[in-house]
């Protein structure tokens, strides 16, 4: 039977992975069920402490590449600091307003645009060019596009370390 809701609990685990594009927490609610569950199946030994960890961290270092994209993303096009710092403002702001016009994919799509934006604006504000300012905005609009893919391909790892680690 324990074979069946480790089958179920890796399913579900799925399908919180799958929130992982539209910039939901589904990383961290891979984490709260697989921990749950291994609260439920303790006496089973399914998943070692380490393992638990291990993914939180990872969760973790997704969220931080995912927050800090932007910026990079803008530094390495050439902007200021005041640029990237506005990226990860501008995609923090643009996640909350594409979500409100476009409930799922407006979340990335917004904080990509909002990025960009707020970078652009602020690169022009202290005096760049127009072109100069456009590259640190679309830098800062692939850089978080790029951050997020991370996030995503980081939740596929968690999943496989809990699938690999539940068959052990």
């Amino acid at each position: 039977m324990l074979y069946v809701w480790i089958t179920l609990l890796l399913i579900i685990n799925a399908f919180w992975l799958m929130l992982v594009p539209f910039a939901l927490p589904g990383n961290w609610l891979i984490i709260l069920t697989t921990s749950l569950f291994t609260w439920w199946q303790w006496g089973n030994g399914v998943f070692s402490i380490y393992t638990l960890v291990a993914v939180a961290i990872l969760a973790l270092i997704g969220e931080l590449v995912e927050f800090l994209a932007g910026a990079g993303g803008a530094k390495k096009a050439g902007a200021g600091w005041p640029a990237a710092l506005a990226a990860i403002a501008g995609a923090v702001t643009g996640a909350i307003m594409g979500t409100l016009v476009l409930p799922l994919f407006g979340t990335i799509i917004g904080a990509c645009i909002g990025a960009g934006l707020a970078a652009y604006f602020v690169e022009l504000a202290i005096g760049k060019k127009p072109e100069e300012s456009m590259r640190s905005g679309l830098g800062a609009s692939v850089g978080y596009l790029i951050g997020s893919t991370t996030k995503f391909a980081i939740g596929c790892a968690i999943w496989l370390i809990i699938a690999i680690a539940a068959f052990l």
